[in-house]
């Protein structure tokens, strides 16, 4: 968790210091946009919207309070809550300029957290109910990794935008991940 947050403070430094690691991220950002086919990387870009993303989360949520479970749905619910919580202060802080654009606060992705939290905490809401655990992460991390893809290549979120979205859902996955291991989950009925 500490690498995350040290990745992710060095990142947001350079952000607002308009450091040395933006102009290769704006050239990598410009080399990207517009690869890809449109209506796929389009896709992948909606798999990052809320209304996409938060009901997964909230089957997942309604699917663990069935079972009986009541710390990890709330648990999973306030990481969720946090991502809006940290990241629209930060993209009105970093105050950066998109790719294609003149407007401003596109630091960190909203729609890179949104996807990594969301399908990450309803992974591990369901995976004490599966017989095979492995697809469960394996599919959330797929659906980041699409959405991030989806965001570089439609040009509407720099490279660094995204992986210190990453770094953030990492943080909070990590946290919610003690919680559900160490705040007393009792074994699926």
């Amino acid at each position: 968790m500490a690498s995350l947050l040290a990745v992710f403070a060095l990142i947001t430094w350079q952000v607002v210091a308009d450091g040395p690691l933006l102009a290769p991220d704006e050239r990598a950002g410009h080399a990207l946009a517009g690869r890809g086919p449109a209506a796929l990387t389009e896709l992948f870009t909606d798999l990052g919207n809320i209304e996409v993303a938060v009901p997964v989360l909230v089957c997942a949520i309604v699917f663990a309070l069935l079972r009986g479970d009541r710390r990890e749905p709330l648990y999973a619910a306030l990481a969720m809550a946090a991502v809006p919580a940290l990241v629209v202060p930060l993209k009105l802080w970093t105050d950066r300029q998109g790719p294609l654009t003149e407007a401003t606060g596109y630091y960190p992705s909203g729609h890179t957290a949104t996807s990594a939290v969301a399908y990450g905490a309803a992974a591990m809401l369901l995976v004490p109910y599966l017989r095979r655990s492995w697809p469960m992460p394996a599919t959330a991390v797929l659906l980041t990794a699409a959405t991030s893809i989806g965001l570089v290549l439609r040009g509407y979120h720099w490279p660094l935008d995204v992986v210190a979205s990453w770094c953030l859902s990492g943080v909070l996955l990590a946290a919610l991940w003690v919680l559900i291991r160490f705040g007393g989950r009792q074994p699926p009925k």
